[in-house]
Parts: structure tokens; C-alpha cells; sequence
């Protein structure tokens, strides 16, 4: 597939308009960027504040902690059923409409929760399956989501793209985190629910304008079986890949038990409750802005060398709750984890945008999501049990032991330490070579 402009946007457009259009945005941040960028701008807006939304509106019909868990568990349990068929059916429909009729779910069932929360005695089992319906569209959604954000920038510019949408992605979640903490206060859950809706259709009504005319349509005749063993067989055929899904899965999966399960109950009994627990996940979102900052700056030359020897940090957060820190100890070393986890988001997506052919992004797309969230669940069970066995500082200590040693294990896999990022343009859909280090390239 021959190269374009950043974007997708092939139609000439008069050396007038584009140079007004220059003046308000970044030659490399196309129409689609731009439109995805302010959709996931809004969407994050609306969805921080409804995750505390939710959990207020059980709490607030007499539910306890054992039923906030289920209405959670009741979104991810779809979300990982059903995320490789997402990822499969990304690939095979047009990326935007698949995203538009997500977010059109999300939307009515938001709508629907924040209608029973506001008429009053909403019900445990309403609660669950709205969430679920919302975990079903995001599991339609985050693939095609991704393939689409990473066919819409230049290999050239694709660091600094992603930089940015990631940082206006945090810096929205942690200004909708605030605002809908102060609503759910000021105004009730019910509210902050239904303008969580109204932001899905915002957005949706954004991404319905993306252009997906630089992709070239499906060869027809192939099942859905078969899209999926397609997208296996490109994660499997490439050990730099395989090797770090395999490696979130058990990094994803401890740090949330540590952070969702354990960080509450040693702030509770040793750090003076919810306000300075809530202080050190703010300074984690600090990080990530920070990490985006610098990654819009920094392009290191061994991509997935760089980004895996920042997940070692993610070590610290359980061994900081183990001895237990103080809290501005335990802020600072968040502080330094969400830096450390957006280099590596960054180098991660740069890496897929730079390897992967454009028709099988979703699919693997959908292969990195499941691998990181498939055993979320398994490990936040098992952290109850793990503490009664061993004890809470020596959990926290397996969790912090468990990052470090499979982050060491991937840097023994040749294409994770060598896979550099190209000088080069690329052309993005295009089988791609990894190209090795040599002293003749210099860092970017």
C-alpha cells in the first residue's frame, strides 16, 4: 500500500486551506487523529467520573464493598469474552463504524443506569447487567480503537502522536476523575452517569466522521475462525510480541491486585485512610502526564529495550505498601511508576505501529488487551487467600518479586533488546523486517 498523508485523508485540498489548517494543528496530526484525539478527550472525561459514579450508586442503595466488586467483575467479565471477537471483527468492518455502534451501546446503557439511579432502588442484578452491556461494548470498541489510532500517523511523527494522545487521554482522565467526584457529591451519582452518556454520544458522533478510505476492503470469503487464527498466528510468529503480552499478563494482573485490592487496606490501617491513598493514585496520573511530556521529546533507538526496562518500576507501588512508606514516599514513587509505565506505552504502541501489517491491527490489538486483563480477575480472587496464607507485607513482596522477575526473563528474548525504531518513513500495513542496532544509527 502506497504511503500518505498523515491521517488517512488522500483528497488534495487547496494550498490555502492547508495552510490555514497548519496554523491550528501539527503537520502530522491528521483529520482522523485529530477527531480521535478529542473523541477519547471526551469519552475519558465522562467514563473517570462514572467509575466513581457507579460504585456510589450501590453504595448509596445500602450495597457493601462484596457488591461494588460484582458490579465491576460484571463489566470485565464480557470485556474478556468477548475482546478477540472484537478484535476480529474490527479487522473485517469498517474500524469506525464498529467504534460508533460501541459507543452507541455504551451510551444507552449509561442512559439506562443513570435513568434507575435517578427514579430511586435500582437493582443489584440492573446494575450488573447495564455494566456488563458496557463491558460488551468496550470490548467492540478498544480494538478497533487501537488499529484505527495506530493506521492514522506517519511512521515518522508516530512517537510524538502518541505522546500526545496519550497525554491528552490521562490529562482528561484525571480531570474527569476530580470533576465527577465533586458531582457525585454535589449532585448525585444519577447525574454523573447521564453525562457520561451524553459523552458517548459525543464521541460517537465524532468518530462517525473518521475516514477510512485509505484501508483497503477485505478479500471476502473468510471466516471469522479464520481471522482469528490469523491474528494468532502474527502474534505468535513474532517473539518480541508474544514474549511481552505474556509478561503483562502477570505484571497487569499483580500490580491490580496490590493497587485494587491491597493499597486501600494499608492505607486504611498504616497511611490515615481513603485521602492519602487517593493522593498517591493522583500522583500516578501525574506521571503518565509527565511520561508523556517526555516521550513527546524523547524517541529512544531500541524501542522495546527502553520501554521494558521501565516496567521494572512497577515493582516499586507493592514494595513501598509492604514496608509500609510514608505516604509522600509512596507519592514520589508513584510519581516515578506512571513516568515509567508511559515510556513504555509509548515505545509499545510506536513499536505495533511501526511491525504489524494495517489489516491486522485490531487482532492483535485484541490479543495485547485480553492477554493484559485475562487474569485481572484470577489474581485480585486470589489476593484475599494470599494474604490469610502469607501474610500482607510478604504478598505485597510476591507481587513486587513477580514483576521484576518476568521483566527480566523478556529481556532474554533477542528481538525485545535489538528491535529498532526506523529512520526511515514506513509504510504503515506493510510486512515489516526488523532492522537491527548498529553503530551507525545515532540516537533520535
Amino acid at each position: 500500500m502506497a504511503s500518505r498523508p498523515v491521517g488517512g485523508d488522500s483528497r488534495q485540498v487547496k494550498p490555502a486551506a492547508d495552510s490555514s489548517a497548519r496554523l491550528h494543528r501539527p503537520s502530522w496530526a491528521g483529520r482522523n487523529y485529530t477527531l480521535l484525539t478529542a473523541a477519547a478527550v471526551v469519552t475519558n472525561l465522562g467514563s473517570q467520573g462514572a467509575l466513581i459514579a457507579a460504585a456510589f450508586a450501590v453504595l448509596d442503595e445500602g450495597g457493601d464493598g462484596g457488591d461494588v466488586g460484582l458490579v465491576a467483575a460484571a463489566r470485565t467479565l464480557p470485556l474478556v469474552l468477548f475482546l478477540l471477537i472484537g478484535g476480529a471483527v474490527a479487522d473485517r468492518l469498517p474500524r469506525h463504524r464498529v467504534m460508533v455502534a460501541a459507543n452507541t451501546l455504551n451510551c444507552l446503557s449509561q442512559a439506562a443506569f443513570a435513568a434507575l439511579v435517578l427514579a430511586g432502588e435500582p437493582q443489584l442484578w440492573q446494575m450488573m447487567l447495564l455494566t456488563a452491556l458496557g463491558g460488551t461494548g468496550q470490548a467492540f470498541f478498544a480494538p478497533a480503537a487501537e488499529g484505527m489510532l495506530l493506521s492514522s500517523v506517519s511512521g515518522k511523527q508516530a512517537n510524538r502522536a502518541f505522546a500526545v494522545f496519550r497525554l491528552a487521554m490521562h490529562g482528561a482522565g484525571l480531570g474527569g476523575a476530580a470533576l465527577g467526584g465533586v458531582m457525585v457529591a454535589l449532585v448525585g451519582p444519577g447525574w454523573v452517569l447521564a453525562v457520561d452518556a451524553l459523552a458517548f454520544a459525543v464521541a460517537g458522533a465524532l468518530r462517525a466522521f473518521l475516514d477510512v478510505g485509505h484501508i483497503p476492503p477485505r478479500v471476502p470469503g473468510t471466516g471469522l475462525l479464520t481471522d482469528l487464527r490469523d491474528g494468532w498466528r502474527e502474534v505468535v510468529g513474532r517473539p518480541w510480541l508474544w514474549a511481552i503480552v505474556a509478561q503483562f499478563s502477570v505484571v497487569v494482573a499483580v500490580v491490580g491486585a496490590a493497587e485494587a485490592v491491597y493499597g486501600p487496606l494499608v492505607a486504611r490501617d498504616s497511611l490515615g485512610g481513603a485521602g492519602p491513598w487517593g493522593l498517591a493514585l493522583a500522583a500516578f496520573g501525574a506521571g503518565t502526564v509527565g511520561g508523556a511530556l517526555l516521550m513527546m521529546r524523547w524517541k529512544p533507538r531500541r524501542l522495546l529495550l527502553a520501554g521494558t526496562l521501565c516496567v521494572f518500576p512497577l515493582a516499586l507501588p507493592s514494595a513501598a505498601l509492604a514496608v509500609p512508606a510514608p505516604v509522600g514516599v509512596l507519592c514520589a514513587v508513584m510519581f516515578v511508576t506512571g513516568v515509567a509505565i508511559e515510556v513504555f506505552g509509548v515505545s509499545w504502541m510506536t513499536a505495533l505501529h511501526q511491525e504489524i501489517p494495517e489489516d491486522k491491527l485490531s487482532r492483535v490489538s485484541a490479543y495485547d488487551w485480553f492477554g493484559s486483563i485475562a487474569m485481572v480477575p484470577l489474581a485480585t480472587a486470589l489476593a484475599g487467600p494470599a494474604e490469610s496464607l502469607f501474610g500482607r507485607p510478604a504478598a505485597l513482596w510476591g507481587c513486587a518479586a513477580l514483576v521484576v522477575v518476568v521483566t527480566a526473563a523478556v529481556l532474554f528474548v533477542p528481538d525485545v533488546r535489538n528491535l529498532t525504531r526506523r529512520t526511515k518513513e514506513v509504510t504503515q500495513g506493510m510486512p515489516a523486517r526488523t532492522e537491527r542496532a548498529s553503530p551507525a544509527h545515532s540516537e533520535n
